[in-house]
C-alpha cells in the first residue's frame, strides 16, 4: 500500500469530528463512535479508498470509470465503493466522498455546521 495515499487520506478523515483511527483486519480504517466510515487498503498492488456511498452510487460510478472505481469485497453488497489512489487521483473528490461517507455514518448532531455552505454545497475538509 502506498504510504503517501494513506498519510492524505488520514488528514482527510481525522479532520472529521470525532473520528478516530483503528487497525482492523491490518488496515487502517475510520470511524466515527465506532462505525466504520472508510478505509485505506489495497486492490491486489494497488492502494485504494473503501468507503460507503448512497444507494445506486455504486453502479454509476463503476460504470463511469471502471479503472478507479470497483466494487470492493466483503462490502461492497452493502454499496460501498472502492477508489484506487495510485493515478489521477483528485484528492478534492476523495475528500467529497469521505465526507458522504461520514454523514451516512455518524449522528445528525455530529455533522460540522460547515460541512454544507450557505446554498447547500458540501464542504470539504481541507486537504493541501
Amino acid at each position: 500500500m502506498s504510504a503517501a495515499s494513506e498519510h492524505r487520506l488520514r488528514r482527510i478523515c481525522l479532520a472529521l469530528p470525532e473520528a478516530i483511527e483503528k487497525e482492523t483486519w491490518e488496515i487502517p480504517t475510520f470511524r466515527v463512535r465506532d462505525k466504520i466510515f472508510a478505509m485505506h487498503t489495497s486492490d491486489g498492488e494497488r492502494p485504494a479508498l473503501l468507503c460507503k456511498a448512497p444507494p445506486g452510487s455504486q453502479a454509476i460510478l463503476v460504470g463511469a470509470d471502471a479503472d478507479r472505481f470497483f466494487v470492493p469485497p466483503y462490502v461492497g453488497h452493502k454499496g460501498w465503493i472502492g477508489v484506487h489512489l495510485d493515478r489521477r487521483v483528485k484528492w478534492s473528490e476523495i475528500a467529497a466522498l469521505v465526507v458522504r461517507s461520514y454523514r451516512m455514518t455518524a449522528p445528525k448532531r455530529l455533522w460540522p455546521e460547515s460541512a454544507v455552505d450557505g446554498i447547500g454545497k458540501p464542504l470539504t475538509p481541507q486537504i493541501d
